[in-house]
């Protein structure tokens, strides 16, 4: 899994970085079909933003967030990626043992 992590008007510093790092694991860890993980932090003004886009098997899963604080804006941003993963994970399998389960029958009476 690959992480590009990009600062626009922030510095991204070493502990950023390996925040950012450690908190994306989270995600690889749910699923082992995340190819890559682009995060991009940003500051305007007050506001702190964090959006990340993870590529997971041609299927494409977006996230942002806002707050005072990057680091609480990161915190946030993984908890909302780290749910759509669940979700688009419990799908995939979800569709993969409907197509194989048996077929119950009332015996045609």
């Amino acid at each position: 899994m690959q992480i590009n992590i990009t600062g626009h008007h922030v510095e991204v510093t070493t502990a950023l970085r390996s925040y950012v790092t450690e908190k994306m694991q989270r995600i690889a860890r749910h699923s082992d079909q995340v190819n890559s993980i682009n995060v991009i932090l940003n500051v305007e003004k007050l506001q702190h933003q964090a959006e990340a886009t993870i590529n997971a098997n041609g299927r494409t899963i977006f996230a942002a967030e806002s707050e005072m604080d990057m680091y609480a804006s990161i915190d946030k941003l993984v908890d909302k990626l780290d749910k759509q993963v669940r979700r688009y994970k419990d799908r995939i399998t979800n569709r993969h043992h409907d197509k194989h389960a048996p077929i119950e029958t009332d015996g045609g009476y």
